[in-house]
């Protein structure tokens, strides 16, 4: 009776620890995230007129995009499925992403948003919704003056998870930072590849 007994309270916390050891493997599964720099500030930057020098933002910002690099610094991410990336915009950037496989060749620019909805500075924001699968804000605020003032908030940061595996773009969706106006070439766009993570347990 005592081996018995013994037997089975053994093979009981046998079993118990296997649901336990599991439980952990299926919480052990860490997300990740990576920074990506989505524009940046540069104090040094040769059209700084002689009056915005030092560069003081606590005063206020110069105008029309002065000194930001329409730039992603990485231009190119890798995660697995379920990681995040944190994009951190420097400058009045509109960070907009489509889904798997679309290409910069493949965005139509021809539809800018009212600039009720976004300052039309740097051409404007443009709206192709067709594959879009997020677009972050304008950071256009209105605060509580007679009659309302509107200013564009720059910076900030956006966390965005990736879900699922494949190649998205990210690109700012500002006329002027996605295409060069003197050139017509593209900039100011990236990739994030997505990897199908099979460590996963859940």
């Amino acid at each position: 009776m005592k081996r018995i007994t013994f037997s089975l309270i053994y093979f009981l916390t046998l079993i118990g620890a296997a649901l336990s050891a599991s439980s952990v493997m299926a919480d052990d599964w860490r997300r990740d995230n990576v920074a990506v720099s989505f524009g940046l500030w540069n104090p040094n930057a040769d059209n700084l007129l002689p009056t915005e020098k030092p560069l003081d933002r606590l005063v206020g910002d110069p105008p029309m995009g002065v000194v930001v690099a329409d730039i992603i610094i990485p231009q190119r991410v890798t995660i697995k499925e379920g990681d995040s990336v944190n994009f951190i915009i420097g400058g009045g950037h509109v960070l907009t992403i489509y889904d798997d496989g679309t290409k910069p060749e493949d965005i139509n620019t021809s539809v800018i948003e009212p600039a009720a909805n976004c300052p039309a500075t740097a051409g404007g924001v443009f709206n192709d919704p067709n594959n879009r699968i997020y677009r972050g804000p304008c950071f256009s605020t209105s605060f509580g003056t007679t009659p309302t003032t509107t200013i564009t908030r720059r910076d900030g940061v956006e966390v965005v998870q990736f879900t699922k595996p494949g190649r998205y773009l990210v690109l700012c969706s500002r006329l002027n930072h996605f295409i060069d106006s003197t050139t017509g070439e593209f900039q100011m766009f990236g990739f994030v590849k997505v990897e199908k993570d099979r460590h996963k347990s859940w």
